[in-house]
């Protein structure tokens, strides 16, 4: 891998991780499409838009991710039944209520987090500031809609605690 002066060896590892990472984000964006199709009740009108602006953005992440194993020189899986074998996350059922949406959501931004510290990890072994940079861009974004949907889940009357 001569044009990006990559070890090719060290490379395949990190392209493993982000295929898992693809797989992820493929069954999250489903998930997402999913809730804000089938959102009903009082939240319809937050959770709904919440929920586009969410797919919105899983869809541009999934386009970079796959372009970012192509950049390493590595196939992207592209087939929905190997996402579903390798994905940390499950599909959802269609009947969900709001609060359960959300809770499913932030368990899902746990396992999308663990996956993305997965391939930074090997990034890093693999001198790979790229996928380094743009998954830590990533990690970012995901602890802020974590907290978001966290702080939407919390009573009025709750408080975080002082620091």
């Amino acid at each position: 891998m001569s044009y990006l002066n990559l070890d090719k060896d060290k490379t395949t590892a990190t392209a493993k991780e982000l295929n898992v990472l693809l797989a992820d984000y493929h069954l999250y964006y489903q998930k997402l499409r999913n809730f804000h199709w089938n959102i009903v009740g009082r939240n319809f009108f937050d959770l709904h838009e919440k929920f586009e602006e969410m797919y919105d953005d899983a869809k541009l992440k999934v386009d970079e991710i796959a372009e970012r194993i192509l950049t390493l020189r590595f196939q992207p899986v592209s087939n929905y039944t190997d996402y579903l074998d390798m994905s940390n996350l499950k599909e959802s059922p269609s009947r969900t209520e709001d609060a359960k949406m959300v809770k499913i959501l932030l368990d899902d931004h746990g396992k999308i987090l663990n996956q993305m510290r997965a391939v930074i990890d090997k990034a890093e072994k693999a001198d790979d500031e790229g996928t380094i940079d743009m998954i830590g861009a990533y990690i970012a974004d995901v602890e802020k809609i974590s907290w978001m949907l966290d702080a939407w889940s919390m009573k009025a009357s709750d408080n975080h605690p002082e620091a």
